[in-house]
């Protein structure tokens, strides 16, 4: 023990206190894991997946309930936190958007996506909009960039305004800015599910640890923007406490996968938990999650 303490494997927090695994230690085990692929834990969820594959099967590819149906998953196999994100907007296209004015300056959006994504926001709009504008910008949307990627749709708008006449300038510079907000409903989208379970657990019995990991789950652009490192990485990626980049983060661990439609990476499944969770079993679970998501999408 005082040798694994000297290379750095273990560590002990106080005098009186047994010793613990170091993130290095953590990470040797997560590797050995990882190279070895030791576990198997078949017979332990084949009922489990069996009937979670049945639930897919009978969502008819609506996007929204296979990620409800696999956070859930992910959370009630492992009691950690299930964080899916959904298909980035360069791997999704667009289908239509509905604007219905909800007050003077305020319209409710609604984007329908190919893949099934129907998200809605109430977003605010200038008081010279009128309803006449609102539907030239519906109308040209829908008619011009059906079957786009919701990205590439963006660019094109701007390269519209140095190429168009100027009588359509007024136009393209209104649909611009409705459909950047509009687009904010998938960019900033999360899935997450089990946070107030988890934080029972007595790894986070220190009041400020809760504080700080619920603040982090609430702020979507963090997460996501560390999640979507993983979107084109093939495999199970895991990340050990101070390995984090986000500092908010770095007393969790987090196994992720990407998952797929075809060839296509889409998005991320993904575990947080303490950085004691079980990684045999939680890189187990989020591995056939994401390719029984896979599977769904791609047929």
């Amino acid at each position: 023990m005082a040798d694994l303490e000297d290379i750095g494997f273990l560590s002990q927090p106080h005098t009186s206190a047994g010793r613990v695994p170091t993130d290095k230690g953590y990470r040797f085990y997560v590797d050995y894991i990882l190279a070895i692929k030791e576990a198997d834990h078949d017979e332990e969820f084949e009922e489990f997946f069996k009937k979670f594959d049945s639930q897919l099967d009978n969502t008819s590819k609506d996007l929204n309930k296979i990620f409800l149906e696999a956070t859930n998953a992910l959370s009630t196999l492992s009691n950690y936190i299930g964080v899916i994100t959904p298909p980035r907007p360069e791997c999704t296209t667009f289908n239509r958007l509905e604007l219905i004015r909800y007050r003077s300056e305020q319209v409710v959006a609604i984007l329908l996506t190919n893949e099934g994504i129907i998200k809605n926001k109430v977003i605010s709009i200038p008081p010279s909009y009128s309803q006449d504008d609102l539907n030239k910008i519906v109308d040209y949307l829908n008619k011009e960039y059906a079957g786009y990627p919701l990205d590439r749709i963006m660019l094109l708008l701007k390269e519209k305004i140095s190429s168009e006449k100027v009588q359509y300038n007024d136009l393209i510079n209104k649909t611009i800015k409705i459909y950047q907000e509009a687009l904010s409903i998938v960019a900033e989208d999360i899935f997450v599910s089990n946070l107030y379970d988890a934080i029972n657990l007595p790894d986070f019995s220190d009041i400020s640890k809760i504080k700080e990991l619920s603040k982090t789950i609430k702020d979507k652009h963090l997460l996501l923007k560390l999640l979507n490192e993983f979107s084109d990485i093939e495999g199970i990626q895991v990340i050990i406490g101070d390995e984090n980049p986000i500092s908010e983060l770095r007393g969790l661990s987090i196994v992720a996968s990407a998952y797929k439609e075809g060839q296509r990476n889409m998005g991320v499944i993904a575990l947080l938990g303490p950085k004691r969770m079980n990684y045999s079993k939680s890189i187990y679970i989020v591995e056939n999650i994401a390719k029984l998501i896979s599977r769904t999408l791609t047929n």
